[in-house]
């Protein structure tokens, strides 16, 4: 099973300016094509609830965990487009669920508390980190606490002239 952790990055450290903030309004194209291609690759998609709802476009025919307090409450927008499930399980029982529903590729797409929950759980396989050459100066950060976690560099790539893609095996 592959588990990929997938964001996007200022230079300075942020992955957002603020919980309602999209990165869509602030990456790249290039970014853009490969946070989708990464997407559409995948068989589930984990993200927070608030995530969710500042989509604007959905990738047809994927499945979506979403993590709220409120799973009672959680209404899938594009149920025509997409499958969507509230949760507020423990990473290892989503993970175990997704795989009960023969989903092999799960990409955690957002956000910070839902990166940090999947990296202390010691699940994450791989990390795509694409920097943009933007600083916010202040703003919400890939993680909301302390992780001591050794990566494995695997790759750099240039997606264009000014924005880089870090790939880490963990």
């Amino acid at each position: 099973m592959e588990i990929i952790l997938l964001a996007a990055m200022t230079a300075d450290g942020f992955i957002a300016r603020s919980s309602q903030d999209r990165s869509f309004d602030w990456t790249s194209k290039e970014d853009k094509r490969f946070y989708i291609q990464t997407i559409r690759s995948a068989d589930a998609i984990v993200i927070s609830s608030q995530s969710f709802k500042i989509i604007k476009k959905f990738p047809k025919d994927l499945t979506f965990a979403v993590y709220t307090r409120s799973p009672e409450t959680f209404i899938n927008h594009r149920p025509d487009v997409i499958t969507a499930f509230p949760t507020n399980d423990m990473p290892i029982k989503l993970i175990e669920r997704l795989k009960k529903m023969g989903k092999e590729k799960i990409v955690i797409a957002g956000g910070s508390s839902i990166f940090t929950m999947f990296l202390k759980s010691g699940l994450v396989t791989k990390i795509y980190l694409t920097i943009e050459p933007i600083f916010f100066g202040q703003g919400v950060n890939l993680y909301n606490s302390v992780i001591d976690k050794k990566l494995n560099l695997v790759s750099i790539k240039q997606l264009s002239s000014q924005t880089l893609l870090l790939e880490y095996n963990l």
